[in-house]
């Protein structure tokens, strides 16, 4: 028989037994930030080849957006406000690594004088630079290209993109 809510501690055993053999997934967060001049903010991290897109991964139980904020005031020493979600990426399992959903959120216009003091502020990150947007997309991966592309369409549309493994679904 099927605990009830009746009996909390039988009911909390039940749904925490439940939860263990759920999915679980792991979550990135990166933040699309731009000058004043329309560009890209790119980083190179030291712990992989090429560019990304600021961010990182989720800590456990940390919501995306908390991520972001986290993640560009550990490596860039930047304070952001993360505006609206422009992608959701589900990215299917590759390599060691199962899958994920990543996010890109808005991060809007730093001010010139934020831009010209941004540096890397740990040894996660060997350099932060603007890039014009055609030429930022082709310095990233491929997924995350797609990623990015998929972002920039989104600012300029309003509305958030849905990709699956870096293809638009809708």
């Amino acid at each position: 028989m099927r605990p009830t809510p009746a009996d909390p501690a039988a009911w909390h055993a039940y749904l925490a037994e439940g939860n263990a053999r759920q999915a679980r997934k792991r979550v990135a967060a990166d933040l699309l930030l731009r000058d004043a001049a329309g560009h890209v903010l790119l980083v190179k991290p030291t712990y992989k080849p090429g560019w990304d897109l600021p961010g990182g991964m989720a800590e456990a139980n940390e919501p995306p957006d908390c991520t972001v904020v986290r993640e560009l005031r550990e490596e860039l020493g930047l304070e952001v406000v993360p505006g609206g979600v422009l992608v959701v990426d589900w990215v299917a399992p590759h390599g060691p690594w199962d899958d994920q959903l990543a996010f890109i959120f808005d991060g809007g216009v730093l001010r010139a004088d934020q831009a010209a003091q941004l540096r890397p502020h740990d040894e996660e990150l060997s350099e932060a630079r603007f890039f014009p947007a055609d030429t930022a997309v082709t310095l990233l991966r491929e997924r995350l290209r797609n990623r990015l592309g998929a972002a920039l369409r989104a600012l300029a549309d309003g509305r958030p993109a849905y990709l699956r493994d870096g293809t638009p679904v809708w």
